[in-house]
């Protein structure tokens, strides 16, 4: 569930914090008191696009926060996304500052993209607004909820469609990658063979590029290395008296002398023979190898050679040896099939077949189980509209079938209603207006209560385009779905708000440094004089302070009677 809301700067709010409960959680306020940008707080820490002029005038930024007690099942979810709760069990802060045209998104206090926190969010709670409403008739949201109604029965057929059409998928396109007449199949061979042989005809072994580069700088430097050499040997040998070699031994001869005057000497005359003896093995060692080193002109040309050609086949065939054999590997496996291309494409027609009756097969499953699902949801939606005042509704769920595969299946979904006796049913999106879309998309709802992993749903504009008993009938079905999740309806019915088992109130104010919207908890007497302001408008009278303390009780006698 949804345990808080903080905001900071945000649009009207300089600062607001709301603890919701369980249950219905019910706001509302004057028009334009900014129950707008609450909700819009919402969708901003949940990752939604928010331009930077809601951020509130002389402020460097804006912040939102929600924190979460996950259910168990959006654990599982998110767990799944590599997200664990903040405290070790259940909780999730979720966190959005937006500054200087940059925005910090955060759960748990990590940095994560928007679109990380976006679908960990869709885990967690879903808004139901004007937006939701119009998407109700589109084609491929309804399959959607005929799938979440069936989600138990469908996922497992559903996941092997997804497999399987994966599988055909990529079959379906080596074949046609393969296909080609007969011209281009002699030219791709002439050239694949070229390509080949090329580089057979350069017999690479791996690391031979590296190999060649280290001896071609040895060899490019062979001047200056012999130089360094007896330049080395000069200064470290026996042959001029300035060299170290000849003062070591001076040296030795020296401190010799002195030993037969005072023994403690020796050590230090026997350390001083040992460096002697070991600049003799160096010199010995340098000679021998500037005696052996050649650095010929003509072994110098034929490093070079084979370096300019190996590095002229990286041009054309990648960055290193390695590379190129394993162009050429691929290269030769695509000359085996165009070889037996007739061979290669009667195996892959066959493949494909087999892919496409196993995928039939799997699809027409799918399809019964979804025929089914749609049946029992067209009759659970219609019994939910006529309890939300569609009295004489006709509802139900045709599917059809795509004359091309999908990854979720061939079928389509579209919802027919008829809300006048005599009238034939007809596509939805030509025949309901934003009232009577938005009682389908609360119908949806309670009817996906128990079936919906998503715990929190919070209803925006739920209440446009009705009144009187529709609005009590709405008022009704919303206090049923808050028995299985936590609703947060923003509203301006009284009828709705009176089933409010939390309800805050939203106002602006005016203060010294401009307008300020602010957002409290009411108490239970506070909620009645909301009420009757909600009824009666600029002028409250006793009678309808009755009638707002009457609503109020009946709501509650109400919801007694849902707990039972």
């Amino acid at each position: 569930m949804l345990v808080s809301l903080h905001v900071k700067n945000l649009a009207l709010i300089e600062e607001a914090e709301v603890y919701f409960q369980e249950g219905m959680n019910i706001l509302t306020g004057e028009t334009g008191a900014g129950k707008s940008v609450l909700i819009g707080s919402v969708g901003m820490a949940l990752g939604g696009k928010v331009s930077k002029d809601m951020i509130r005038a002389q402020s460097d930024y804006a912040y939102a926060e929600l924190v979460f007690e996950a259910e168990d099942e959006a654990l599982s979810a998110l767990k799944a996304l590599d997200l664990y709760p903040a405290d070790g069990e259940r909780q999730f802060i979720f966190s959005r500052k937006l500054a200087g045209g940059r925005s910090i998104c955060k759960i748990n206090g990590e940095t994560c993209s928007a679109a990380v926190m976006q679908k960990a969010g869709a885990l967690l709670l879903d808004i139901c607004g004007q937006h939701e409403h119009q998407g109700l008739t589109e084609r491929r949201r309804q399959l959607e909820i005929v799938d979440a109604y069936g989600k138990e029965e469908l996922a497992q057929v559903k996941a092997e469609v997804t497999k399987l059409y994966g599988q055909y998928a990529a079959v379906k396109k080596e074949l046609s990658e393969a296909s080609m007449d007969e011209q281009a199949r002699t030219r791709e061979i002439s050239f694949l063979q070229f390509e080949i042989q090329e580089i057979e005809d350069a017999h690479l072994r791996p690391g031979e590029d590296e190999e060649l580069e280290a001896e071609y700088r040895k060899l490019q430097n062979g001047k200056n290395i012999l130089e360094a050499c007896s330049q080395t040997y000069q200064e470290t040998g026996y042959g001029s008296m300035y060299g170290a070699g000849e003062a070591v031994g001076r040296a030795v001869r020296i401190l010799g002398g002195a030993v037969e005057y005072d023994a403690q000497l020796a050590g230090l005359e026997e350390q001083l023979e040992g460096i002697d003896a070991l600049l003799n093995d160096f010199n010995r060692e340098l000679q021998e190898y500037a005696r052996q080193t050649e650095f010929a002109g003509d072994t110098f040309a034929e490093v070079e050679g084979r370096l300019n050609e190996i590095n002229r086949l990286k041009d054309k065939y990648g960055s290193t040896v390695e590379d190129i054999l394993e162009y050429q590997k691929e290269k030769e496996d695509r000359l085996e099939k165009l070889l037996s291309y007739e061979a290669f494409r009667e195996e892959k027609e066959r493949e494909l077949d087999s892919c496409e009756r196993r995928l039939l097969a799997a699809t027409k499953e799918l399809t019964a189980l979804r025929s089914q699902a749609a049946s029992l949801l067209s009759a659970e939606i219609e019994t939910a509209l006529r309890e939300l005042n569609f009295e004489k509704v006709l509802f139900e769920i045709r599917l059809t079938q795509t004359d091309s595969y999908g990854p979720i299946g061939i079928d389509q979904a579209e919802f027919y209603i008829s809300t006048n006796p005599g009238e034939p049913a007809k596509p939805l999106k030509n025949v309901a207006s934003g009232g009577e879309l938005s009682r389908m998309m609360l119908a949806v709802k309670s009817v996906l209560a128990d079936r919906d992993e998503v715990y929190t749903l919070i209803f925006d504009e739920i209440d446009a385009g009705i009144s009187g008993r529709t609005a009590q009938r709405v008022s009704e079905k919303l206090n049923m779905i808050s028995g299985e999740r936590q609703v947060i309806c923003i509203t301006h019915l009284p009828q709705i708000a009176s089933m409010a088992d939390c309800h805050f109130l939203i106002e602006k104010h005016v203060e010294e440094n401009g307008t300020v919207t602010t957002i409290r908890q009411l108490s239970k007497e506070e909620e009645v004089e909301e009420l009757a302001r909600m009824l009666g408008g600029v002028e409250i009278t006793e009678t309808v302070m009755g009638n707002a303390r009457e609503m109020k009780e009946l709501a509650e006698r109400t919801k007694i009677v849902r707990v039972k």
